[in-house]
């Protein structure tokens, strides 16, 4: 589950992180309250206009401005709030902004020139570790740093059982080149990044760029956070962070419903229960020669209502020109995924105007291959995988 940047920092400072403060405003009117509720907490005399939606490269959309007096507040929060803001990471027509992040200027005079650096906890699977990548190269997309400077890019294994060692976190300041104050905010900064994002159950807590002040203070500029789904029930107050507006509307439909679905960009729906079977029958789409239009597990439960209210998920989506149903009768019976499919084809009439190919296997699969060819449905049967590709070909030719 991702997050807004304002909730990243909340978990942030909860675990004794540095964080660029503000305050969240949903129109501009707010904005100004809050732009002159942060000056009074800390002083700031310039303010930062974040637009709150998830995903990165927000400043090359727009959505980012910097506000020198309350009347910029106001007219920049004006804009941003209700734009359609495009990025690198949104959908073509992007994002809408609901809201904004209104921070405190963190750029400010003083000794030391500022720097920007890079830094992000995830898991490693290839080795079972978390990692935590850095680099002196803040501010920057990462993927761009490793295309033209990988050597700039450093990594730090953690074996989970242990956790991170203080000197892993000396090692990490010393690579970004610090000393005095700043080495030793960084290596605190580190040590608490690392916790909050143990201590959260996130998969990834992504910092760009990590600041390091002019006054030598080490700082979290940005958050995009994503928290691991599977363990929301043991943080409630993260599961109320959930923004459903920032989701694909049909996944949060698919959600409520029970049904395990991810939005792709191909041709072919698929229905399919169990995760592996899916994984496997999206490959079987590509071996055809196509590219599946999403990833749908109905779970073990199969009836007529369950798989019409796949089809109806699956037809939300506009590029969809046909269905491969591919169901496994092991703890479901194949006749009864059969009947559900015929009375599903039924219930929904005229609206389903795209070839539906089932293959089902397992118990009593013959039986519902003779259901659904006697049906008088206009549906298409198979029992092997490959009967099930050519279908799907020649649905498509």
């Amino acid at each position: 589950m991702d997050i807004h940047e304002y909730q990243g920092k909340e978990i942030l400072a909860s675990y004794g992180v540095k964080v660029q403060r503000g305050h969240v405003a949903n129109n501009a009117q707010e904005a100004v309250a809050m732009a002159k509720q942060l000056t009074a907490e800390t002083g700031t005399g310039w303010h930062v206009i974040k637009a709150q939606v998830h995903a990165g490269g927000r400043g090359k959309g727009g959505g980012v401005k910097l506000a020198k007096n309350l009347q910029q507040v106001e007219e920049i929060a004006e804009q941003i709030i209700g734009m359609q803001l495009i990025t690198p990471q949104t959908p073509p027509e992007g994002k809408k902004v609901n809201k904004v992040l209104i921070a405190e200027d963190v750029y400010y005079p003083g000794e030391s020139e500022t720097s920007e650096f890079y830094m992000s906890v995830l898991l490693n699977r290839g080795k079972g570790r978390n990692m935590i990548m850095y680099s002196t190269e803040g501010g920057m997309d990462i993927e761009e740093v490793a295309e033209k400077t990988p050597h700039l890019i450093f990594t730090e294994e953690i074996d989970p059982s242990v956790g991170i060692q203080a000197f892993q976190a000396r090692r990490i300041a010393f690579n970004l080149g610090l000393s005095g104050n700043a080495f030793k905010e960084m290596v605190s900064f580190v040590t608490s990044l690392y916790a909050a994002y143990v201590g959260s159950d996130a998969t990834m807590f992504e910092i760009n760029p990590v600041l390091k002040t002019s006054d030598n203070k080490i700082i979290a500029v940005d958050a995009k956070v994503n928290l691991d789904d599977n363990a929301l029930y043991r943080h409630p107050v993260f599961a109320e962070m959930r923004d459903v507006r920032e989701e694909n509307p049909i996944e949060v439909e698919a959600k409520a419903a029970g049904l395990n679905y991810v939005d792709l960009d191909g041709t072919v729906g698929c229905m399919v229960n169990g995760a592996g079977l899916a994984m496997a029958t999206m490959d079987l789409i590509k071996y055809a020669g196509f590219e599946p239009a999403n990833f749908l597990d109905v779970g073990g439960t199969a009836d007529a209502k369950r798989v019409e209210t796949a089809f109806r998920i699956i037809l939300k989506d506009p590029n969809v020109k046909a269905i491969l149903i591919n169901i496994f009768g092991g703890i479901v019976r194949c006749d009864r995924v059969a009947q559900g499919v015929i009375d599903a084809y039924k219930n929904m009439g005229d609206s389903i105007k795209v070839p539906i190919i089932v293959r089902l296997q397992g118990t009593n699969a013959e039986l519902a291959k003779e259901m659904i060819d006697n049906s008088g449905m206009p549906i298409l049967s198979a029992t092997l995988f490959q009967e099930a590709a050519d279908q799907v070909q020649a649905a498509l030719a």
